[in-house]
């Protein structure tokens, strides 16, 4: 085993992490969803309907409560489900949110299981956050 597959592994062990529908679920009753995939992924797959784009590189920042970068919408107590392309870095992206006593979990199978589980995506706009 790669040493990034025990990093992911470990990241993944703290988790609760959710079907696509439960993400779906957990946004329809007050979860920020947060799409962290690139422009191009997002131009090809489509946007998540509710969601915020924030770039992986700021994401801590614009996440954390505490932090005076943060989003308006980073209150304390708010949970977060994190979406990439596959459900791979959004697990990384979580822990390290864990990490700041943020609630953030993540997607199985990412926006690529979204949309195979046909929950909606649109064309844009995208919320984004920079």
């Amino acid at each position: 085993m790669s040493e990034v597959d025990r990093v992911l592994e470990a990241a993944r062990a703290s988790l609760t992490r959710f079907t696509p529908q439960q993400a779906h679920d957990a946004a329809k009753g007050g979860a920020l969803l947060v799409d962290t995939r690139t422009s191009a992924q997002r131009a090809r797959q489509g946007e998540l309907p509710g969601a915020l784009v924030i770039d992986r590189t700021v994401l801590e920042w614009r996440l954390d409560p505490t932090c005076p970068h943060r989003i308006p919408e980073a209150l304390p107590g708010t949970r977060v489900v994190v979406l990439c392309r596959q459900g791979y870095s959004s697990s990384l992206a979580a822990h390290s949110l864990r990490s700041l006593g943020v609630d953030a979990t993540d997607v199985i199978g990412g926006v690529e299981a979204w949309a195979a589980a046909g929950l909606p995506l649109h064309t844009g706009p995208a919320d984004i956050r920079e």
